[in-house]
């Protein structure tokens, strides 16, 4: 996308959205795995502006942090710049508070800052229909199946913009018309601040529409056009959790429908959940019940079964990941296997070809080439060579109370079952300790360490000692 150097983008996010029941801001409540404010802006960014302009309001402080501190990981690189509505009289209100950025700009796109759903190919639409036509502003009209309680588009004879009436003040043939006013639109900036000089009070609150600046603009000799969509998913806000849960639905439901066409299967398609900025390879298999969030990657030729749980993660090629499996912030690299039920903390990395197996705990740790830790184990603050085998019930003793200690298990290393590590400790190549031993000194390569106390058997007639 070629950038418009005299394009803005104004959000209006000022709304305190109190049908959302939540001290949380509302462009912060987060659909698909990032908030509704972000998906705004990634949109906005698509069409290359030379700015984004977010007016603020309810939650100002918490929403502009918010964004500032995750710009760059939602792509965003316009600058972005706040405006604070303090007087919260109507939509065109919130655009007078942003006067002193849009004045700098020969055009100006404004976009609600609760609809989570728009799409980028249809503001690219907007903005060269707009142009094409040299208009003074555009409106995207969309088609809904009941549109009661919404603004009605009402078009001349000629298909062409007549006004925009509000459903309280619509007669009985006009709340017949199913084409709604979106709150999208696209102006030339000079005929938008000219007609919100000329703004009058409307209704019992006596607010402020941005509507009514479209009659003022035509009244300026200047055409309004309406860009008519019958996508009306796009158009819808989220003004409460029900809304919330169905914008989800929708975007989830896309992020389904786009991984399917690009090659991976999903077993039934409505069981899983995958955040929109998850990647995915070629003919992998994802079974219900999965959550894969964040900005998880997953290589081709993979096998994920059922309720597995993946966050901000990377997946290699040709991985299993059998019943249960939950990652977090870990690397697993390809041709491993984990699970059932296997667990990767934070900063775990699994080299080609490692496994973990059933209940079976890694922590900030790198698991070597074909290393095996299979059953029941916890293995933390640990660099584990390539070719080793970590028997059951193996533990790491990684804290002493007050710090944390590494361990060290260099290649092909043998670990019995029911061995503690007390680190910080290490163990070099080729050693071999005993089952139950519990570990508290470096062990030579090739070395054979069993620590572990005598058996000791108590008889009725006096005790006895195995050595």
């Amino acid at each position: 996308m070629v950038a418009k150097k005299n394009l803005c983008v104004l959000i209006l996010a000022a709304g305190k959205g109190t049908r959302m029941k939540s001290p949380l801001p509302k462009p912060l409540h987060t659909v698909c795995g990032i908030p509704i404010i972000a998906h705004i802006l990634k949109a906005a960014q698509a069409l290359g502006p030379a700015a984004i302009g977010i007016v603020v309001g309810h939650g100002a402080d918490e929403v502009i942090n918010t964004v500032k501190n995750n710009l760059a990981a939602w792509g965003v690189s316009a600058p972005v710049v706040f405006a604070h509505q303090t007087d919260l009289s109507g939509s065109a209100s919130a655009v007078k508070a942003a006067l002193p950025l849009i004045e700098k700009f020969e055009t100006v796109m404004v976009l609600n800052g609760d609809t989570p759903l728009l799409r980028v190919q249809t503001l690219e639409q907007m903005f060269d229909v707009y142009e094409a036509n040299g208009c003074g502003a555009l409106v995207l009209g969309v088609t809904v199946p009941n549109p009661a309680g919404y603004g009605r588009i009402v078009r001349a004879v000629d298909g062409h913009f007549e006004n925009i009436t509000e459903d309280a003040d619509a007669d009985e043939e006009t709340k017949k018309i199913a084409e709604i006013n979106s709150g999208m639109y696209v102006f030339n900036s000079k005929l938008l601040q000219n007609a919100l000089t000329q703004l009058t009070p409307q209704g019992p609150k006596h607010e402020f529409y941005l509507t009514d600046t479209l009659a003022l603009i035509k009244q300026m000799n200047a055409s309004v056009l309406v860009f008519g969509s019958d996508d009306y998913e796009q158009a819808l806000g989220i003004n409460s959790k029900a809304q919330l849960a169905e914008a989800e639905q929708i975007l989830r439901d896309r992020v389904a429908k786009r991984l399917m066409d690009e090659g991976v299967t999903l077993v039934r398609p409505k069981e899983v959940f995958i955040d929109s900025e998850v990647k995915i390879g070629v003919d992998t298999w994802i079974c219900p019940g999965c959550y894969i969030s964040g900005k998880t990657v997953i290589g081709k030729n993979c096998y994920i079964e059922g309720n597995c749980y993946i966050k901000d993660s990377v997946i290699g090629d040709n991985v299993t990941l059998k019943m249960g499996t939950y990652i977090e912030e870990s690397e697993v690299e390809a041709n491993c296997q984990l699970g059932p039920y296997a667990h990767l903390r934070p900063k775990s990395v699994l080299k080609q070809g490692a496994k973990v197996g059933n209940f079976s705990e890694i922590k900030k740790s790198v698991i070597g080439e074909g290393s095996k830790v299979n059953h029941l184990s916890y293995i933390g603050d640990t660099i584990m060579g390539a070719g080793v085998n970590v028997g059951a019930g193996a533990i790491t003793c990684n804290y002493d109370g007050k710090n944390k200690h590494q361990t060290v298990l260099e290649d092909h290393v043998f670990v019995g079952s029911n061995v503690n590590f007390v680190a910080p400790v290490t163990v070099h190549e080729y050693a071999k300790i005993g089952a139950g031993s519990t570990i508290t000194k470096e062990v030579p390569a090739e070395a054979l360490a069993i620590a572990r106390t005598r058996q000791v058997v108590l008889e009725k007639k006096g005790v006895k000692k195995n050595d």
